[in-house]
């Protein structure tokens, strides 16, 4: 069990990670009956802290915010990850915000102790960030977006399709996913009754925030993972080729996570991607230099063989072209 000081700085931590915490929670995280939960509450209400707090059994404390609200409590850890974003941010893809970030890191680093401020420094004099061209989306917006996923409510808002179609949305937003290069929101759309994938550069016009909505899980679990999804589509076949290359060498070269290699024989192995085949995958296969047979599905074998005729015919084109003048 904690200290009494260590746990009043544990319990403010945890009020300022998450807006709302239930009695019973606090006090299966900081390993203290309710009771205990209540005095420290009261501590640090003395403080100058504005915890409010709801009646019941299984009453929930929240951490208001306010002009008077004493400094934010970081550790070393969280101290270093926040000026490692603000430094990101900078360079990012989050209109306005890179003059602000600049801002917020020369005061984060004022009151960082000497051994963390050499850490950051260090840290920001030997890394280098390049932008990426991508669009832009504006840090207004994305910060009301991110506190309707934390706060439960419903969010409405203008949304361009990928087909130019515009339409009014009404949605429970559930999580924001940050690609690294776009944005976007993962709601369940309560017209169309269906989870929905939002790129938040396509949102226009006002996001308007609604009624407290109903909390929901992202099918699946994984925010992230159902986007990723969305993006690439339902899961298609497989594609496998079969290479003239020892499978202890395409293995070295092939990473266990794109493709499966099994040997096929002891000069050749048969290589079959993890999940659904794409043209990047042939091409990539092509550019080991070593020979090739499409194995399959019929779509990989008909890409296969129409690129090697548009090949065949851009060299039949070149050889032409050079023949008079050699």
């Amino acid at each position: 069990m904690l200290q009494t000081s260590a746990r009043l700085l544990a319990l403010l931590s945890l009020l300022q990670m998450r807006r709302e915490w239930s009695g019973p929670e606090l006090a299966e995280r900081l390993e203290v009956g309710p009771r205990t939960i209540r005095r420290d509450v009261e501590k640090l209400r003395s403080l100058g802290y504005p915890i409010e707090a709801a009646p019941g059994v299984a009453g929930g404390y929240r951490l208001s915010a306010g002009a008077d609200l004493p400094p934010l409590l970081l550790d070393d850890a969280e101290a270093v990850a926040v000026a490692v974003g603000l430094r990101t941010a900078a360079s990012g893809q989050v209109a306005g915000i890179e003059e602000t970030s600049v801002r917020a890191l020369a005061k984060l680093e004022q009151v960082l102790p000497s051994r963390l401020r050499r850490r950051v420094r260090a840290l920001g004099d030997a890394t280098s960030v390049f932008g990426i061209d991508g669009p832009q989306i504006d840090s207004d917006v994305l910060a009301t977006i991110a506190s309707a996923c934390r706060d439960g409510v419903r969010l409405h808002f203008g949304y361009v399709a990928r087909d130019e179609s515009s339409s009014d949305r009404d949605t429970e937003p559930s999580a924001v996913v940050y690609s690294g290069y776009r944005w976007y929101l993962v709601a369940y759309d309560l017209v169309r009754e269906d989870w929905r994938t939002f790129r938040i550069d396509r949102i226009r016009g006002r996001v308007r925030v609604g009624s407290r909505g109903r909390r929901r899980s992202v099918p699946g679990g994984d925010p992230a993972a159902f986007v990723k999804q969305r993006i690439r589509g339902p899961e298609g076949e497989p594609g496998s080729v079969r290479l003239g290359l020892p499978a202890q060498d395409a293995r070295r070269r092939i990473p266990a996570r794109h493709a499966t290699i099994q040997e096929d024989g002891d000069a050749a192995c048969i290589v079959t991607t993890t999940g659904q085949w794409r043209r990047d995958f042939l091409i990539w296969m092509a550019t080991l230099d070593a020979p090739m047979e499409v194995l399959g599905p019929p779509e990989l074998i008909e890409l296969g063989r129409s690129l090697a005729e548009r090949l065949a015919a851009a060299t039949a084109t070149t050889a032409t072209t050079a023949a008079p003048g050699s």
